[in-house]
């Protein structure tokens, strides 16, 4: 399966694709101050402790303050971090567990207002990017992620990668990391690591430990809130975690990004560097690929299957709904055949979507009614087949009698419409505006309302769209005739090129 990896940079906007077969399969879009945020290192200022939801908000230097729950506090920052002790934990001036019932911390588990109180500073990590109106969640669980590693300097645990299935090999790099890595400190060993020589394994590791140690370090001299530590731009973070030996090439448009991949793969991929090519087309790189063509397909509300089906993806405050049609999909039998075989092509359209749209949280998918169980069945366990090999973690529940599917899906960041879109000024993200004839109607009670408020004019005016103008002048012109004669006064619209569908003033003078 041909596997390329495709970079265009313009402007401050970088632009990833990974492309399988000549399909899309990913698409990550960094636009330098919309880049993401995750696995950063900030010393942040504790600004509100909430013991009833256990949890506190940290000033770390973005637009809002991050999200820090209980539960994202290592046991060890008790002491690491000079947490409260009993003395000041009873002191009403150091706390605010006073202010309202707390809930009940997880079991084994310090509550919040014993973890931290306001003005304490503390070394955290974003776990997951601000999304909306929300501001980014952190943790105190640094973790900093190598080629063949992963580093965790407050956790004493080895882990090695659940597709490494072969014993001897597992065996093998346990006790090889167990043996180098710092007292009390822990590491994740990577799936890319099967097969690797251990000089390249030990030179990840020493590398990150001396990440560690700088991060320390700049600590100290720090005041917060200030960001102790950056982790790679999208493209070497893409290389660093992805590219292997089933990537054919890499192509990127850009001479600095170019330099900088050239330089980490000789680091760290020296037999994969001459995979990495720099593009030299008159044309923009995403039109020779076929790129530009394939995300204006994939990124409409509306996705078109190939049988004649379709997609209807809408995405809500704390969900996105997934519908599936059968649109101009006949079949050939059976209705309840017609039904599964929508439903089973959707499924494979559905997983892509999620993983090229980034689309996370709560999911809702409304299949087309089966009646058979066991179709439903085998609608479930194909969903569960074709979501084995996503990256992010999902939990997907049974089919429900409706039809629906309720699913999670592990989001860090926002999902790429949403990133790359804004909120329509004209509906202000609803969707729909008032129709003209509704707008009308409310102008002529208006008008009368104006008329009894102001006995004394003889002239109520009018300001509107001019559509709406249109329609009072036309179809709806005897209605404003029969007002006139019911007020006693003229009503005089005028048309304002510049105003809202929506929007109109009534006034007397």
């Amino acid at each position: 399966m041909a596997h390329e990896i495709i970079v265009n940079r313009t402007g401050r906007e970088t632009r990833l694709a990974v492309m399988k077969n000549g399909q899309l399969d990913e698409l990550h879009i960094d636009r330098g101050d919309k880049g993401g945020v995750v696995g950063n290192v900030y010393l942040g200022r504790v600004v509100r402790v909430l013991p009833g939801m256990q949890a506190a908000f940290v000033e770390i230097g973005l637009e809002r303050a991050a999200f820090l729950y209980a539960g994202d506090i290592y046991p060890e920052f008790l002491e690491d971090e000079g947490a409260l002790d009993d003395k000041e934990a009873d002191d009403p001036e150091m706390t605010v567990a006073e202010s309202g019932p707390a809930s009940k911390p997880r079991p084994g588990h310090p509550p919040i207002q014993d973890l931290v109180r306001e003005g304490q500073e503390i070394l955290v990590q974003i776990a997951k990017d601000p999304i909306g109106t929300k501001g980014a969640r952190v943790t105190t669980h640094i973790t900093l992620p190598g080629r063949y590693v992963v580093y965790m300097p407050t956790v004493d645990h080895v882990g090695i990668s659940r597709r490494i299935d072969r014993d001897k090999e597992r065996r093998k790099l346990r006790e090889f990391v167990d043996k180098n890595r710092p007292e009390g400190a822990g590491f994740i060993v990577r799936t890319v690591c099967q097969g690797k020589p251990l000089t390249a394994i030990k030179q990840d590791m020493d590398y990150l430990i001396a990440t560690w140690d700088r991060i320390q370090e700049l600590r100290v001299k720090a005041t917060a809130p200030r960001c102790i530590h950056a982790d790679h731009g999208l493209v070497l973070r893409v290389v660093r975690d992805t590219f292997s030996e089933s990537v054919d090439r890499m192509v990127i448009d850009d001479r600095d990004i170019f330099a900088r991949v050239q330089g980490f793969m000789a680091d760290f991929m020296p037999a994969l560097r001459e995979r990495v090519q720099l593009y030299r087309g008159a044309d923009p790189i995403f039109d020779t690929f076929g790129i530009e063509t394939e995300i204006s397909r994939s990124l409409g509300r509306k996705v078109w299957l190939k049988s004649g089906g379709y997609l209807v993806i809408d995405h809500a405050e704390a969900l996105t709904a997934i519908d599936v049609n059968s649109g101009k999909f006949v079949g050939k039998s059976s209705l309840e055949e017609t039904t599964l075989a929508i439903n089973l092509e959707a499924i494979k359209e559905i997983v892509y979507q999620l993983r090229l749209r980034n689309i996370g949280g709560i999911i809702i998918l409304d299949f087309i009614d089966m009646e058979k169980a066991a179709n439903r069945e085998r609608v479930y366990r194909a969903l569960e087949e074709e979501l084995r090999d996503d990256r992010a973690r999902t939990n997907v529940l049974k089919i429900s009698e409706l039809g629906l599917v309720e699913m999670t899906r592990k989001r860090v960041q926002e999902n790429l419409v949403q990133s790359i879109s804004e909120q329509c000024h004209y509906c202000e993200g609803r969707g729909s505006t008032r129709s003209r004839s509704t707008v009308v109607y409310d102008i002529l009670r208006e008008s009368q309302r104006e008329a009894n408020r102001s006995r004394q004019s003889e002239v109520v005016y009018v300001n509107a769209h001019p559509e709406v103008a249109d329609l009072l002048y036309g179809d709806e012109f005897d209605s404003l005739e029969e007002l006139e004669r019911r007020v006693a006064k003229r009503v005089v619209v005028r048309a304002m090129g510049h105003f809202h569908l929506e929007r109109y003033e009534v006034y007397s003078r």
